[in-house]
């Protein structure tokens, strides 16, 4: 395959590891691609973390999981180079597709997947929303702080007579007009 045989937009890939080689397959790839000067190919090495709350003797404790034990995702442009370079990473047995093609997500797999973070809201700070569902559903209130890395927003509602900070999801507000 010569070099213009490739898709050379960059997608999501999913890369399978030994379980347990996540983090280092993520920093030796990110070494190696700094080492050979490919940032214009790898745009984001993701291990997808969640906390999860676990409460041991009435205590608390938040840890971090995986999402996907034994996986990596990378948002590359796979060429001849790029896809030996990963493929040949120590703890990486290999590309997640049919054979050996490497095969993108999709738009919806990414979408489900929570993260990808070229997400654009048509609301602002300030803006005044309505809440679709959950605990809050149909309270108004105002957008008091946007994070696009966790894909949450911060928004004042009026409870109990006071202006009280809740924390959603994108897809739990809709601005009013």
């Amino acid at each position: 395959m010569s070099q213009k045989d490739y898709d050379m937009k960059p997608r999501w890939y999913v890369v399978h590891t030994y379980s347990g080689y996540e983090n280092k397959v993520k920093t030796d790839l990110e070494k190696t691609v700094k080492n050979r000067e490919l940032e214009e190919y790898f745009f984001d090495i993701v291990v997808p973390m969640e906390e999860q709350i676990e409460i041991k003797d009435g205590k608390r404790k938040a840890n971090l999981k995986k999402v996907f034990p034994g996986y990596v995702l990378i948002k590359m442009i796979v060429t001849e180079e790029t896809w030996y370079i990963v493929r040949n990473t120590r703890g990486v047995t290999g590309f997640v597709g049919s054979g050996t093609d490497p095969i993108p997500l999709t738009d919806e797999e990414i979408r489900a997947m929570g993260f990808e973070s070229s997400i654009n809201v048509d609301y602002e700070v300030n803006d005044s929303v309505q809440i679709l569902n959950g605990a809050f559903k149909d309270s108004i209130g105002t957008v008091q702080e946007i994070n696009k890395e966790k894909h949450k927003v911060k928004v004042l509602i009026s409870m109990f007579g006071r202006e009280t900070p809740v924390e959603l999801e994108f897809s739990q507000i809709q601005k009013i007009d």
